[in-house]
């Protein structure tokens, strides 16, 4: 009966031995992945900033003037031309 008893306890500790490796390395499988990921969010974060910024020089008031008039020949009407619009008011619903 003991002897029995031994080996029963014997495969169970094999058996628990080899989850424990298991565990342990699925563990680091996805320590790995996760750092990858990471840095890939961290690469995006910086990519993300960059074009931001670049928005932001493309789109401003000076370069789109520019742009404006020597690439379409576009230039600001006399001052009689310019007339100005009043806003309407909203118009509320019966």
């Amino acid at each position: 009966m003991t002897a029995r008893l031994a080996f029963i306890l014997l495969a169970a500790l094999i058996v628990c031995a080899f989850a424990l490796v298991t565990s342990q390395h699925k563990a680091r499988k996805l320590y790995g992945e996760l750092q990858k990921e990471q840095t890939a969010a961290k690469r995006l974060d910086d990519e993300w900033g960059q074009l931001q910024l670049e928005q932001g020089t493309w789109a401003t008031h000076g370069r789109i003037e520019r742009l404006a008039t020597r690439e379409l020949g576009m230039r600001l009407p006399p001052p009689g031309r310019v007339e100005v619009v009043p806003a309407s008011r909203p118009v509320t619903p019966p």
